[in-house]
């Protein structure tokens, strides 16, 4: 067999071995529940509130922007944390050593990691489903419509999430990207429409994909006549596709440049550095 076709192949039995597991251990398990109740619990309290200028509730208008949330965290920050926890404690040089390993390690992350994120997704959706009103998933369209969008925000954030993965050494230096992860959430429309935010920091949000994947959740999930207290009054579901394509190629294109570069830098040495570091602050 093709040594890359075997790299492949090997990494996607991993990546299905890996998640498996997660079904078994009680932190992952848990991972998995805390993000579907505590949406749950907001939108319970939601409810009863509607988006301005409309009788629709808030909590519906939320669902879908925290579904694409979601997407965003599972690309983007469960990949660059397992990077770098498994860079610290020697994974990828392990990996490194076998001929194409670091291409059958990476495609394992990518399948587990996307599992994750699509179970993720399910577990939010359904409690959303039936406890709110007003969602339009009735029909091929909408469905179809989140698909796409679920497919291509993974396909946009993964990349992203390997090379902040890759840019990072120690878990504990991702406070250096969250911290601006949260802002960005912050002006992204994903708990309230942000029509009333000055103009630079709507065009700061609409650089990004945490905005876009939110706007096309609720282009799936939401009526029509939502789409009046958007920006613009419209879904702008080209706009929405394009600048998801748009970071999904600049991720494609850097992604592989910052890992071949990651890779070469790692050894032994370096792994015993991190290690002893790591000990010395846990003492």
């Amino acid at each position: 067999m093709n040594p890359i076709l075997a790299a492949l192949r090997a990494g996607i039995v991993r990546g299905v071995h890996e998640l498996r597991q997660t079904f078994t251990n009680g932190q992952d398990l848990w991972g998995y529940l805390f993000a579907p109740l505590a949406l749950t619990i907001v939108m319970i309290f939601m409810r009863g509130h509607t988006v301005p200028g409309t009788g629709f509730s808030l909590g519906a208008r939320t669902l879908p922007s925290a579904i694409g949330l979601g997407v965003v965290f599972g690309g983007l920050v469960t990949l660059a944390m397992a990077l770098i926890v498994e860079r610290e404690d020697g994974t990828l040089l392990r990996a490194k050593a076998v001929p194409n390993g670091m291409l059958g390690y990476l495609v394992g992350k990518l399948v587990v990691v996307s599992g994750m994120t699509l179970i993720g997704v399910v577990l939010q959706l359904i409690p959303g489903l039936v406890i709110l009103h007003g969602l339009a998933l009735s029909g091929v369209t909408p469905w179809l419509n989140l698909i796409a969008v679920v497919v291509l925000g993974l396909i946009a954030t993964l990349p992203l999430g390997a090379i902040v993965g890759s840019l990072f050494s120690s878990p504990r230096n991702m406070g250096m990207v969250m911290l601006p992860l949260v802002g960005l959430i912050a002006i992204s429309g994903i708990f309230y429409p942000i029509n009333n935010l000055p103009t630079i920091l709507r065009d700061l949000a609409e650089v990004f994909p945490i905005y876009w994947l939110g706007l096309g959740m609720r282009s799936a999930l939401l009526p029509d006549s939502l789409a009046a207290v958007e920006i613009g009054h419209s879904w702008r579901p080209l706009e929405t596709f394009g600048v998801l394509i748009a970071w999904a190629i600049i991720g494609l294109v850097v992604a592989p440049i910052v890992l071949r570069r990651m890779a070469r830098r790692e050894s032994g040495s370096s792994v015993s550095a991190r290690r002893e570091a790591a000990m010395q602050r846990v003492r």
